[in-house]
């Protein structure tokens, strides 16, 4: 159970003015973050009830980590605060896109660059590029 409303049809979800996010099973929605300036994609993360509406009462990014199982302040330890600039939804409010503004030093991913997407495949092999 979560604290923002089930849509009441598909019209209402699709259409509507209703945030109505779709959790999955595990009460997670997916966050896809971007830069609000460049538009690059910094990161993929989960968001619960809880991250969700945080990130829309303080206008920075809140997460889910799945793998420490607890909620997490984009950039509470690293300084890597994100500034939301805007939030959106998919057509079935099962996804989330973040337009932010880096703080810090205006990196988003924790082994240290600028994006999480840091790594292209080449002859089969990961290799790092983080143009």
């Amino acid at each position: 159970m979560t604290g923002f409303p089930n849509a009441p049809d598909k019209q209402a979800l699709e259409r509507g003015a209703e945030i109505a996010p779709r959790f999955d099973a595990n009460g997670l929605i997916a966050a896809v973050t971007t830069h609000a300036a460049t538009g690059e994609v910094l990161m993929l993360a989960w968001m619960n009830d809880a991250a969700l509406r945080l990130t829309l009462d303080t206008g920075e990014a809140h997460y889910f980590s799945r793998s420490r199982n607890e909620l997490w302040k984009k950039g509470e330890t690293s300084g890597q605060i994100q500034k939301v600039c805007e939030v959106r939804f998919d057509c079935d409010q099962d996804a989330v896109l973040l337009k932010v503004l880096p703080q810090g030093d205006g990196g988003a991913c924790h082994v240290g660059f600028r994006s999480c997407f840091y790594r292209v495949v080449e002859d089969g092999k990961l290799v790092e590029r983080p143009d």
